[in-house]
C-alpha cells in the first residue's frame, strides 16, 4: 500500500495542475504503443481530490507529422484566459524540440500553435513553465551539451516576454555532476563516442525564500532512474545542486518503487506540498503516476509517504531518501 499507484495505468511524466475551481488536472505521456493512433498522445485525468482520478483521454491535437511522432512531457499553465500547454515531439528519440500549444480549456483540445521554441537547440525536451515571485515567467527544460567535463543532456532556462515568445536565449541552469546521471557509457551520439550522461525533468516551486527545483538524472528505462534537487535565490541561478553524498531525494526501493522519476510539484486542498512522480510496475512495462508528500526544509527538500496510504504521516519523514522513509 505504501507505494500504490495513483493511476494504476500508463501514464508518464505527470504534471498535475490545479484549477481555478480547486479540482486537479494531471497531463502526461501516453503509453508509446498508443501514439501511433491518432486518438492519444497525451492524456489527462481528473481529480476533486487527488485521490480517485478520470481520464477525459486525448487533449492535443496531433500536429504536421513532419515534426514527429512520439510525444513528451506535457506541462500546462493559465495566462490571459487561456491554457498553454509545452511539449516535445520528435522522431522516436531523436530530434525533438519544443511546442506550445493553446487552449481556452484545460480538458482541451489544445492546437499547436506552428511554434518551435528552441530552433537553435539539437535536442530539447521536458518543458517546465514556471511563473516566478515577481510575475515573470520562465521556462526551463533539458538539452544536449557536448563541450562539458560531463556530456549529455544538461538544464537550462528562458526567460519568457509571453507564453509564446522567449525574451532572452537560454542560459545555462544544471549540469551532470555524478556517475549516477549516466544514461549510456560510450554511447554513438553526433558521430562520436560519450559516456552519456542526462539531467531532465525539471520543476521549480518557491518555498522559505528560495527557489527550489527538482529533477531526474540517470536512463529512465531502468532501476538507476533517480530524482535530485537544486536550490537558488533567483530563477536565473546560480543554482546550487544537492551534496553529492545525500543527493537523491527519490530512487528505487526494495520491493516498491522502480527507477521513480519525472515529477512535477503541486499542493493538496489543505495546502501540503505534493510531489508527483512516475515508476515503474513490477514488470517494468509501464511507468505509473504516484503522488507523496514532500515538504522544503532550510537543508533540502524530504519525501514522504504516499497520500492515498492512511497511514502515511501527516508530514515528511526526516529523511531526504524515500528508501529510508518508507519505514518510519
Amino acid at each position: 500500500m505504501r507505494d500504490a499507484p495513483a493511476i494504476d495505468t500508463y501514464f508518464a511524466d505527470p504534471f498535475v495542475l490545479q484549477l481555478p475551481d480547486a479540482s486537479f488536472i494531471a497531463y502526461g505521456s501516453a503509453d508509446p504503443a498508443a501514439q501511433g493512433i491518432a486518438q492519444l498522445i497525451v492524456e489527462a485525468y481528473t481529480s476533486a481530490d487527488l485521490l480517485e482520478w478520470k481520464s477525459v483521454g486525448s487533449v492535443l491535437e496531433r500536429g504536421d507529422p513532419a515534426h514527429g511522432d512520439a510525444y513528451w512531457a506535457p506541462e500546462v499553465i493559465q495566462d490571459g484566459g487561456a491554457y498553454w500547454m509545452y511539449y516535445s515531439v520528435g522522431q522516436g528519440i531523436r530530434g525533438h524540440h519544443l511546442r506550445v500549444a493553446r487552449s481556452e480549456s484545460p480538458l482541451g483540445p489544445f492546437h499547436d500553435l506552428g511554434l518551435n521554441l528552441t530552433p537553435n537547440e539539437s535536442f530539447a525536451i521536458d518543458p517546465h513553465p514556471f511563473r516566478a515571485e515577481d510575475g515573470t515567467l520562465y521556462l526551463y527544460f533539458a538539452r544536449d551539451v557536448l563541450e562539458s567535463e560531463r556530456p549529455g543532456t544538461h538544464l537550462a532556462v528562458m526567460p519568457m516576454r509571453s507564453p509564446t515568445g522567449p525574451s532572452e536565449p537560454p542560459s545555462a541552469v544544471l549540469a551532470p555532476n555524478a556517475d549516477w546521471q549516466i544514461y549510456e557509457r560510450q554511447r554513438p551520439m553526433y558521430s562520436g563516442v560519450y559516456d552519456w550522461h542526462t539531467l531532465e525533468g525539471p520543476s521549480v516551486v518557491y518555498r522559505r525564500g528560495k527557489y527550489w527545483m527538482t529533477y531526474s538524472g540517470g536512463a529512465w528505462t531502468g532501476p538507476d532512474y533517480a530524482v535530485s534537487w537544486a536550490s537558488a535565490g533567483s530563477p536565473l541561478g546560480p543554482w546550487t545542486p544537492a551534496p553529492l553524498a545525500d543527493g537523491r531525494l527519490l530512487q528505487s526501493t526494495t520491493g516498491g518503487l522502480i527507477g521513480p522519476g519525472h515529477n512535477s510539484l503541486t499542493r493538496d486542498l489543505a495546502g501540503r506540498d505534493i510531489i508527483a512522480f512516475h515508476s515503474w510496475d513490477e514488470g517494468v512495462a509501464m511507468r505509473r503516476m504516484h503522488l507523496n508528500f514532500i515538504s522544503f526544509e532550510p537543508d533540502g527538500p524530504r519525501v514522504g509517504g504516499p497520500i492515498r496510504d492512511p497511514s502515511s504521516p501527516q508530514e515528511p519523514c526526516s529523511s531526504t531518501l524515500l528508501s529510508r522513509c518508507i519505514d518510519c
